[in-house]
């Protein structure tokens, strides 16, 4: 017989005479605290109106609190503890709805444990609806009134869905009263104009108690005998100044145990958030308590667990908003949660872990919604567990962010070796209530910085320049800092500090994301390492560690410059790739846009590569770089960007430089770069060299070939360059290949322009300035410092044919200067030699050269068929016999092949196995 009334939400005795009184006497404190002495007689109505109820209602108390007759000794019953309760929280989500409280009724039903302990939140936006109330009344703004009646409707509607008879008009009876004291209340603070916080307290918990009492007879409902608790009757905190609550063990347990013997029940359903103050005043365990609240129970009754029951599977590894691969947590150890909770991560109420550390009680975190998932196990971690796995993985259990963060930086050389120094620094902080979330400072005492809230950023500074006047103008200390738009990560796990490398893996994995760390923190708990960033590069940075730590897909976001021949095959060629490199290499390559002179086509979640023809077509739209680019590089969730400009635009090489800088990765086929003006060629690749953003150009020179690879390697392992000769050309290998017997040079020229292997106009590979360009290649990689201008080049096109008007016209009238190069040819085939069409390097002298050459049959120029390149490495190791790389030089396949090469050579820069 459980009463509903409003009476039993309040502290009781055991007779009805003490008990009255003692409700007057709250009321009249409150009052005389919040009303000036000429308006008691408000006051007084409201206390009438409460003795009236206490008078009709007395006996429905003494029912629900004694179960016996007025004037009968209850049997005192002794409260049992430990494993035989189970205690579960169920947050205002999970009781939002009579369908809701319906579902949580039933998980209640289906738990097999011989106790249940159940804390409850006040239904979905209901806290947030009473502390309205309260705004509302002392801004004497009179809609309270009519937001009053909302929270009326809102608990009316659900009771009507889920009661029927006594349990209905009990609960009706009991919440109607409740909302008549809630209006008198109300109207008190509506006049004076000011709510204590004791006031406030007691309204903002009426949700608890309303949603404990539908919940506790929806359990009756169901034959299950089922008490509800107002914790306010048992749990005693002391409120600190920092807007917290301290938990007074020894009363609370005191009082549960005499509230228990008024009510045995193997199934008690207690509101969360709100308790007493030793003076037996309410209050609250502040925002999001009610799991502070089921902590507390569960180490009062020595429980075998607690579950927290919310909207989400578990503990993830990541924020799943920002890192979409962010994986659910099995187990965390109670200080891990502890600092995921302080530092943001929606786990539980930061404090909730103290109470249940003091007797190993496991805390569960699962979804209401999902019951198929076991969810997350917070406890006392073991050496077994952590002896499982020692990878790196296993000790950073996950990661978190603070936003809205402004760096404030003390320093000068008066701070190093004076005491006190930072004494006096956070005492002025402290006076201005501000919250410091970090600190750090070098081995020098040079300086200190921390990280505090950016809305008390102005007051903090106002107040160390205040502080250090004198320091300030004497030189001692040369500035106060504020750095504003921070962020904080930190990176979560037990013994970090004492498991070599995650550190430099943490920090790796910024730099080669491009993220600059402004200031660091490491203590020696062992159990975080915390960096501050620029606000804007928080979840990027959030996702490079992430994917770094938890081996997730290396995921980059790509922009395709030049969708031609090349593009074309190269997006082909992703496409077909694109399933495997998830599946066996982690990697996930989502091209996010594709641009050409005219349209360009983007995408928020990954192009169709299955259709990107057909999509450029429906939905593409005017092109324009600069917003290409923003689109590629600004989304958030991919830490990586990378462009492949596949033109052969000089104005689309220009951007290379402003994009390195922004920290986008570049891939191309591009000559124009790289073979352009020295100054620039120089500029960028400092730039590539002093950052962690790459830029890869591996078919520049030779297509699919590792031409530019093979240089490299032999430069960083210490070997010489002398010389580097080859035949650089496709179109030119083909042609000469081919010009045997009776055939004319013009003949094999208009053969190879319709097999395609020549440009639309064959002089553009005749003249020799395609091959000039990765001759200049070549030799900057090699060191040599030269412009174009400086490679002497003999062109193939005949003086007179340089000025046609049309590539028709151009081979029209070829045939008529055929005569030159037969002659040459004529030589070199009495000597027993054949022509070749070569780039040199001569790195000795520091010159390069494109010429036709003549090698004697024997040489391996002369044995390339088709369009194939070689190259010939003359080095100091490779002297006597040159190291050669030969293969197909040309064609749209090999080209998009070398540039895939690239760009999974960047993923594994990145991260990815390689």
């Amino acid at each position: 017989m459980a009463s509903l009334s409003s009476s039993a939400i309040s502290n009781h005795s055991l007779s009805p005479n003490a008990f009255v009184p003692k409700k007057i006497c709250f009321f009249s404190n409150q009052c005389r605290s919040l009303l000036l002495p000429h308006r008691s007689p408000i006051c007084r109505m409201g206390f009438v109106s409460e003795l009236e109820r206490k008078k009709t209602s007395k006996t429905n108390i003494f029912a629900s609190v004694t179960d016996t007759s007025v004037g009968t000794s209850p049997e005192k019953v002794q409260l049992p503890k430990g494993d035989s309760w189970s205690v579960h929280k169920f947050g205002g989500t999970c009781v939002g709805s009579s369908e809701r409280i319906n579902n949580v009724a039933k998980i209640i039903l289906s738990d097999e444990s011989e106790r249940k302990f159940v804390v409850v939140s006040a239904m979905s936006k209901v806290t947030d609806m009473m502390y309205d109330l309260i705004l509302k009344a002392q801004s004497r703004d009179k809609t309270y009134l009519a937001a009053l009646d909302a929270v009326l409707v809102k608990h009316r509607s659900t009771a009507v869905d889920l009661l029927d008879g006594n349990e209905l008009g009990n609960f009706l009876s009991a919440l109607n009263q409740d909302i008549s004291n809630l209006k008198a209340m109300l109207r008190a603070i509506y006049i004076a104009g000011h709510a204590t916080e004791s006031f406030t307290d007691f309204v903002v918990g009426h949700g608890e108690l309303w949603s404990a009492q539908l919940l506790a007879a929806v359990v009756r409902k169901n034959g299950v005998d089922c008490k509800w608790m107002d914790t306010r009757e048992v749990l005693i905190v002391n409120p600190t100044g920092s807007d917290q609550v301290d938990p007074d063990f020894e009363k609370s347990e005191k009082r549960l145990e005499k509230w228990y013997s008024r009510n045995p029940s193997k199934t008690i359903i207690a509101t969360g958030f709100i308790a007493s103050t030793p003076q037996d005043i309410p209050t609250t365990l502040k925002r999001d308590g009610s799991d502070f609240s089921a902590a507390i129970m569960g180490a009062l009754f020595k429980a075998g667990q607690v579950t927290i029951w919310t909207d989400v599977d578990g503990v993830y590894s990541a924020d799943p908003r920002k890192v979409s691969e962010a994986v659910i947590l099995k187990t965390l150890s109670y200080q891990e949660a502890w600092e995921m909770s302080y530092f943001g991560a929606n786990v539980l109420h930061p404090r909730t872990i103290i109470p249940v550390m003091r007797y190993d009680i496991p805390i569960i975190i699962r979804n209401v919604f999902n019951l198929s998932a076991p969810g997350t196990k917070i406890c006392r971690s073991s050496a077994t567990e952590d002896e499982v796995d020692q990878s790196l993985e296993s000790f950073v259990r996950g990661f978190a962010t603070i936003d809205n963060l402004a760096l404030v930086n003390v320093e000068g050389t008066g701070m190093a070796g004076v005491p006190g120094t930072a004494s006096a620094i956070f005492s002025a902080v402290k006076d201005v209530g501000a919250n410091v979330i970090m600190i750090s400072q070098a081995s020098s005492e040079h300086s200190v910085c921390f990280a505090v809230p950016e809305k008390e950023v102005k007051a903090v500074s106002k107040a160390l320049q205040s502080r250090f006047r004198e320091a300030l103008n004497a030189g001692r200390l040369s500035q106060v800092q504020v750095i504003p738009n921070c962020s904080i990560l930190a990176a979560v796990g037990q013994r970090m500090a004492s498991t070599p490398g995650v550190s430099a893996t943490l920090f790796n994995a910024l730099a080669k994301a491009n993220i600059n760390v402004r200031a660091i923190a490491q203590g020696c708990s062992e159990y975080n390492i915390t960096v501050v960033l620029k606000r804007e590069d928080c979840i990027r940075a959030l996702r490079a560690v992430h994917s770094r730590f938890y081996l997730s897909r290396t995921t980059i976001a790509m922009g395709i410059v030049g969708p031609g021949l090349i593009g074309a095959t190269l997006l082909d060629q992703l496409r077909d790739q694109a399933a495997t490199l998830k599946e066996e290499f982690n990697i996930d390559l989502r091209v996010m846009g594709i641009t050409g002179s005219r349209t360009m086509l983007l995408s928020e979640t990954g192009v169709d590569l299955s259709r990107w023809r057909e999509l450029q077509q429906e939905k593409g739209e005017r092109a324009d770089m600069e917003k290409f680019v923003q689109h590629v590089h600004g989304n958030h969730f991919i830490p990586n960007t990378v462009l492949v400009d596949c033109t052969a635009d000089s104005v689309i090489a220009s951007h290379y430089y402003g994009w390195l800088r922004k920290g986008i990765h570049v891939v191309t086929p591009n000559k124009k770069a790289n073979s352009g003006p020295l100054d620039q060629y120089l500029k960028l690749r400092a730039l590539q060299r002093q950052s962690y953003t790459h830029y890869f150009y591996e078919a520049t020179v030779g297509a699919g070939l590792p031409i530019i690879n093979t240089l490299q390697g032999l430069l960083e392992t210490g070997d010489k360059i002398l010389r580097i000769e080859g035949i650089f050309s496709g179109t030119l290998s083909y042609i000469f290949n081919n010009l045997v017997g009776s055939r004319t040079f013009s003949e094999v020229v208009a053969e190879a322009k319709q097999a395609g292997f020549t440009e639309p106009d064959p002089r553009d590979d005749l003249s020799g300035t395609d091959v000039c360009r990765k001759v200049i290649i070549l030799a900057r990689e090699s060191g040599l410092k030269l412009e174009l201008s400086d490679i002497p080049v003999e062109s193939l096109v005949p003086e007179p044919l340089k000025d046609s008007a049309s590539a028709e016209e151009f081979m029209q009238k070829l045939p008529q200067f055929d005569n030159d190069l037969a002659k040459k040819r004529q030589i070199a085939e009495d000597a027993g030699e054949v022509l070749r069409y070569v780039g040199v390097v001569d790195v000795v002298n520091q010159k390069g050269v494109v010429k036709l050459q003549a090698y004697k049959n024997d040489h391996p120029f002369a044995q390339l068929s088709g369009a194939d390149n070689i190259i010939a490495f003359t080095t100091t190791r490779y002297k006597d016999q040159p190291l050669i790389v030969r293969g197909p030089g040309a064609g749209a396949e090999v080209t998009a092949g070398g540039v895939f090469s690239d760009i999974l050579r960047l993923a594994s820069y990145l991260g990815a196995p390689s």
